[in-house]
């Protein structure tokens, strides 16, 4: 993380950010192991091009793109990229001020038409065309985001990773978390005296007493909402054994279910907030030491269970939503922590507000950066796209003090003290980069090659299943090599 340079990271106006950005941009190309100058040009096409990216072929067109689309083609084929050198520039660049809140959650890379691409998993999807289906064949990416307070729809990339037909979610999210948060103590943001600890956000796709047991041994803290109200039910502490009693002790206190208010005892902690302003009255109560009955399945599935996992559930009630709707009712959190952590209820369901944000991240990056519209044919491919995409969003919020305001006539200026949006900022890199440079070299001039001999046929390139959870050896199989 030697990039940042002295005196860079801390400082202020545009010279500072200018050092910020070119400093960045020089550590990414040297992340590249392969290809690096047309990968580096690759990603500044997506970001000084005309409108949103709609074909990769055409980013060839782009004038900071300096070679050919044969060029572009062969360096998502054959380029590559040192992940780990990635993953700590992307981590230095994190903003100083920026709160400790990273949101965890899965984004798919959709490729319904692509037979011959191999390790094609089925995705959710919220709505398919045929309105049958709730799922999409292509590649599940689970994603690392970190969040700022209040309204915004910037997010900070730090980790994306392919979650293969084999994988447990949870445990790939939890590998994830575990690493970050070891770049977090190697850059001197966690893990000291008087330092935060992280706060790793899930949806309620993830199981919160899994990712507590996963993530145990990390100071981290956990927060998952709840869902399936209806049926999920915690237990307390156990009570006592009795004198002078025999057999196995209770592993369960007494139930604790989330649509019977009958069976909640007093919460250990109430916080209520008169006007949050967007949600109204607040009201906020937790319950310490609740644990649910393990199954077998999942993250512990071949392996002993663990006694209990303790943890906090915290019910979050709110007046109204920001349009004005009643909510349907209230949300349900779960909150597990390292020991001498303090439960801090007003910045655990504020956070878990901003996990949000990162679906703003991800429809920025597929409708505007184009993640999802390369029609690459392998998954190592669409890994180095997924990889460009990133590090070409860190480029946008660098350069965030140096983009100049664009806008339509349509358009409002930004209010005071607020950052103009990633579309805006993607608007004017266009005057960024001609002012900073590249660390690309310039393409050496070459012949066409010679092509395929005449008469010589590849065949039919080779079709693949769409894989299933529990079809891990075939996906090994066809994803090897």
């Amino acid at each position: 993380m030697a990039w940042r340079g002295a005196g860079v990271a801390g400082g202020r106006g545009e010279a500072a950010a200018r050092e910020r950005l070119v400093a960045f941009r020089g550590e990414l190309h040297g992340c590249f192991t392969a290809r690096a100058d047309a990968l580096f040009e690759l990603a500044d096409a997506v970001l000084c091009a005309d409108g949103p990216v709609r074909s990769v072929a055409e980013l060839s067109l782009c004038p900071v793109f300096r070679r050919g689309h044969g060029a572009l083609y062969d360096a998502l084929a054959c380029g590559g990229v040192d992940e780990g050198r990635l993953r700590d520039a992307l981590v230095a660049a994190l903003p100083e001020g920026l709160p400790l809140l990273f949101a965890v959650d899965v984004s798919a890379f959709a490729r319904p038409a692509a037979v011959c691409s191999p390790g094609r998993v089925h995705c959710y999807a919220s709505c398919r065309c045929d309105g049958r289906r709730k799922t999409v064949p292509g590649w599940n990416y689970s994603r690392v985001s970190g969040v700022d307070w209040g309204s915004s729809s910037w997010v900070y990339p730090v980790d994306a990773v392919r979650v293969r037909a084999g994988d447990d979610q949870v445990t790939v999210a939890a590998r994830q978390v575990r690493e970050l948060v070891a770049r977090l103590a190697a850059a001197g943001r966690c893990g000291g005296a008087g330092q935060p600890v992280p706060v790793a956000i899930f949806d309620s796709g993830y199981s919160g007493g899994a990712l507590a047991v996963a993530l145990a041994a990390t100071p981290v803290q956990v927060l998952a909402r709840l869902r399936d109200e209806a049926r999920r039910v915690f237990h307390g502490p156990p009570p006592p054994r009795a004198p002078g009693t025999s057999g196995r002790p209770r592993r369960y206190g007494s139930r604790f279910k989330l649509s019977q208010a009958g069976t909640w005892p007093a919460p250990d902690q109430i916080l209520i907030v008169a006007d949050s302003g967007r949600y109204g009255r607040v009201e906020v109560r937790a319950w310490h030491g609740l644990h649910q009955k393990l199954k077998g399945r999942g993250l512990i599935d071949g392996q002993p269970a663990p006694a209990s996992v303790p943890g906090t559930v915290i019910q979050v009630t709110a007046a109204r939503l920001p349009d004005g709707r009643i909510p349907a009712g209230p949300m349900w959190l779960w909150w597990a922590a390292p020991p001498g952590t303090p439960c801090d209820l007003d910045l655990i369901w504020r956070a878990y507000l901003r996990r949000f944000d990162a679906e703003h991240g991800f429809r920025f990056d597929k409708t505007t950066l184009g993640w999802t519209c390369a029609r690459v044919r392998t998954p190592g491919q669409a890994d180095l796209w997924t990889w460009l995409i990133l590090a070409a969003y860190t480029q946008l919020h660098l350069a965030r003090p140096l983009a100049p305001d664009l806008r339509r006539p349509w358009e409002r200026p930004p209010p005071p003290g607020r950052d103009l949006s990633p579309v805006r900022v993607r608007r004017g890199f266009w005057h960024i980069h001609n002012a900073i440079g590249t660390p690309a070299r310039r393409p050496k001039p070459a012949r066409p090659g010679p092509g395929r001999p005449k008469g010589s046929t590849g065949g039919p390139a080779p079709r693949y299943p769409v894989l299933k959870k529990n079809q891990a050896a075939q996906a090994t199989k066809a994803t090897r090599g």
